[in-house]
């Protein structure tokens, strides 16, 4: 069992204050936090867990307390499976968790918390959101040797915020107490019926989450903090609403001000998929020419999507071999729009024309070249069709 130290001692002080209605203590270890936050007239229960049957039996036995139960738990993983808990939220979830990394060989699971010391913290937080009241708040202690920016990483992946309540520094080592709440956007989302939202990726001007809404996946984007660009959330939000019209585009579900949720498009990008061998020629045609066709059909409702002539984070091929074309963050309406050109350039690099020959598919550069070129001048049905023959050939 985790004896309290000076880093209990210093949470402990904040569980007192903050700790309200129904309370989750993860890895309760002595039963100092379960107990401080059992003494608030605030709290109503306390649900506290610890990864050790050990433990969890000797707090039964030692700690009398009519609001606190104990259960045996890693992590959060009997909370969801608890038949007399079901899908109880928690008003304040409190986590001391170990924190030390693994390097330093103490072999000691109440103090090691992984490899580099910040695993089990980020398990922690890819869940915690799930078992949070929309107004809850987390409290948790951490040391320096976890690495701070880690931590910070981690919260705001899941779409939280932090306060920091207090710095401590004893002998080698700094402790952070944190307070964590729900970000605006995630409250948004929640109240939309978006769950179980997950960081999936971050772009330069986006940061991509994922989520199930209707029991379907959800791709939800924000606006990435670091990216001095303006309005792209509603650049791209007005732009999907037009394509979307044409069947170009993942289907747009509902947006804000500060984000926009989509249908998620499991797939492959373009250069991963037509470099699997077992994709034939047919098909690598067939693909070629469906967004050849949405490139054609954007220029005809004069937008320029941009970054066509390196699409391959750009488009995404499902499991039916359908294109789907994702990132409108930097469309924009002109006169002369360049996405079938744009596509053109790609065709004829190195890098595809290295990809067709594999396949049998050889495509004339420059005959791409010149019709491209009257393309340009005249973006018509029949100047466009000169280059699909060039394909077809």
């Amino acid at each position: 069992m985790y004896e309290p130290g000076e880093d209990s001692a210093l949470l402990e002080q904040y569980v007192r204050q903050y700790a309200k209605g129904s309370v989750l203590d993860i890895g309760t270890g002595s039963g100092i936090q379960a107990i401080a936050a059992a003494q608030n007239k605030k709290v109503k229960q306390v649900i506290a867990t610890d990864i050790q049957d050990s433990v969890i039996d000797h707090n039964k036995k030692s700690i009398k307390n009519k609001k606190i139960t104990f259960i045996v738990s890693d992590l959060f993983e009997n909370i969801k499976n608890n038949r007399n808990i079901g899908n109880q939220k928690f008003d304040a979830i409190i986590f001391n968790p170990p924190y030390l990394p693994q390097e330093l060989k103490l072999k000691d699971l109440t103090l090691e918390g992984g490899k580099k010391g910040y695993e089990v913290i980020e398990m922690f937080l890819d869940e915690a959101s799930d078992y949070l009241k929309p107004d809850g708040v987390i409290l948790i202690v951490f040391s320096s040797l976890t690495k701070k920016e880690k931590v910070d990483e981690f919260i705001k992946n899941n779409l939280l915020e932090f306060e920091l309540l207090e710095k401590q520094h004893i002998f080698f080592e700094d402790l952070y107490v944190y307070k964590i709440v729900k970000s605006e956007i995630s409250k948004k989302l929640e109240q939309n019926n978006i769950k179980n939202i997950r960081y999936f990726a971050k772009g330069k001007r986006g940061i991509v989450f994922t989520g199930h809404y209707r029991n379907k996946k959800t791709a939800i984007k924000i606006k990435n903090p670091e990216s001095e660009a303006v309005l792209r959330i509603n650049n791209e939000i007005n732009f999907l609403k037009i394509l979307n019209k044409k069947n170009i585009g993942p289907k747009l579900l509902f947006y804000d001000k500060d984000f926009l949720a989509y249908e998620f498009v499991e797939g492959v990008n373009i250069s991963e998929f037509l470099e699997n061998p077992s994709i034939n020629k047919k098909i690598i045609i067939y693909l070629i020419k469906k967004v050849m066709n949405q490139m054609h059909a954007i220029d005809k409702l004069r937008i320029n999507k941009e970054e066509m002539s390196h699409p391959q984070k750009h488009i995404l091929i499902d499991k039916k071999n359908k294109p789907i074309l994702i990132d409108f963050e930097r469309a924009h309406h002109t006169i002369k729009p360049g996405n079938v050109t744009q596509f053109c350039d790609f065709l004829i690099s190195k890098h595809m024309a290295a990809i067709l020959k594999i396949n049998n598919i050889k495509i004339d550069s420059k005959k791409i070249i010149i019709a491209a070129k009257k393309y340009k001048k005249r973006q018509n049905k029949e100047n466009f069709n000169r280059i699909i023959e060039l394909i077809n050939n």
